[in-house]
């Protein structure tokens, strides 16, 4: 089962206790203080395990804890120090504080450490609070208690090459048929309830590591249909290959859909490369219309492919495309802290205010959406109609008296007329 969350709570160790103990042998009636240090508790680490690939072990233990040092004994003998307890987590997990939702790592190499409670210091012993003029302390510290935090675990898959599309659109047996990964496949939407990771060899020089990501659908940067939950693991992904479902009433809408919800949910997906594909090229259906969508497509600036992931036609040519592209697009830049996405912070603020000439609405979201609208096509005007009154601009504008004929300016951009 593919888990890519979770909250644990963790506590490091004690530090032991410092003693107090007074030198006793033969002959040295007055002996001076030895009590020793305790040890010092042990630490909570987070580390990399690249064998794993999902946050499954966290599904029944959620409660973590380092042992406490040992304390200290006499003839200033120090407790033993506790081991560190190793908390191991799979490639491309970040970590935040569960109650701040501060980011305090990401870790995507093998063997990378973080280390999110420090275990308490030992307490020293009495032999430490000696003085001329009190040579015979009986003072010593306590260790200092273990640091507790609940965190909040979320994994974004690392690999070379994202494979995304509409519901249906043949990603799962894409992926089945270039690598080894046996997703499951049925010919019905969301069959891909998780994302599947395979790997393809296309020589001895070039490996590809490919993420299947589950089918999104309008509204998935709200989080609707489980869209954030897959949205996260594009973000680590430097090549996209987005699959068209040839079946598709209008495939080139749902291009512009996928690509809204990408740059709706995260600017940068926006920009990443992109190799498009028309699938279920097998079908005479599909054939027939190809020439017409590939025609579109161009215009549209892309270069797309015709593909068949059932028979493997033109597969490898698509995957040398993605290696080449891969080869040229820049690393993901690791140091620059992974924006925080909740769906109670809402994406979607706009702002409405009376102009001279009608009304402006402002806003990231829907300026940017405005912007990725082909308006030059009437199925993308009804589609953006839809975007203002899911993002309740509609009914904004007309409490606040808005009126036939009015023009509603979308940013600094955009120029709209009012009709109800």
């Amino acid at each position: 089962m593919f888990i890519d969350e979770a909250i644990i709570k963790v506590k490091s160790g004690k530090g032991g206790d410092g003693m107090v103990h007074f030198r006793r042998e033969k002959y040295v009636p007055r002996g001076g203080p030895d009590g020793g240090d305790g040890g010092r508790g042990g630490d909570v680490v987070m580390q990399v395990e690249p064998t794993l690939n999902t946050l499954y072990e966290f599904r029944h233990t959620s409660l973590f804890r380092a042992k406490d040092g040992a304390n200290g004994g006499r003839q200033n003998m120090t407790g033993k120090s506790s081991d560190d307890l190793i908390i191991k987590v799979p490639p491309g997990t970040i970590i935040y504080n569960a109650e701040t939702s501060e980011i305090l790592g990401d870790l995507t190499q093998p063997g990378q450490k973080l280390v999110v409670c420090k275990g308490g210091r030992g307490g020293r012993g009495n032999q430490h609070f000696a003085t001329p003029s009190q040579q015979a302390p009986r003072i010593a510290e306590r260790g200092e208690p273990g640091q507790e935090l609940k965190l909040q675990l979320e994994l974004r898959l690392i690999a070379d090459v994202g494979i995304i599309g509409a519901p249906n659109a043949g990603k799962s047996t894409f992926l089945a048929a270039v690598t080894n990964a046996k997703p499951k496949i049925a010919p019905y939407p969301f069959t891909t309830l998780e994302p599947n990771l395979g790997v393809s060899h296309l020589d001895d020089d070039t490996t590809l590591v490919l993420a299947d990501i589950p089918g999104l659908i309008e509204g998935a940067h709200r989080g609707i249909g489980l869209g954030h939950d897959f949205l996260r693991h594009i973000q680590r992904t430097r090549v996209l290959i987005h699959l068209l479902d040839g079946l598709a009433e209008d495939p080139l809408l749902d291009l512009a859909q996928i690509n809204s919800e990408l740059a709706l949910f995260d600017p940068a997906l926006a920009d990443k490369p992109q190799i498009v594909t028309l699938n279920k090229m097998d079908l005479p259906d599909v054939q027939s219309r190809w020439l017409k969508i590939e025609r579109s497509l161009k215009r549209r600036g892309y270069s797309p492919y015709a593909i068949s992931a059932v028979s493997g036609t033109n597969v490898r040519q698509v995957l040398y495309r993605a290696a080449q592209l891969l080869a040229e697009a820049p690393p993901i830049n690791e140091s620059v802290a992974i924006p925080v996405y909740r769906p109670s912070i809402d994406p979607r603020h706009f702002q409405i205010t009376q102009t001279g000439g009608g009304w402006r609405v402002s806003g990231e979201a829907i300026e940017r959406a405005a912007s990725m609208t082909y308006w030059e096509e009437p199925q993308s005007i009804r589609r953006f109609q839809k975007i203002l009154n899911t993002l309740g601009i509609d009914e904004a504008l007309r409490t606040a008296g808005v009126k036939n004929g009015d023009t509603v300016y979308i940013g600094n951009e955009y120029e709209l007329e009012w009709q109800d």
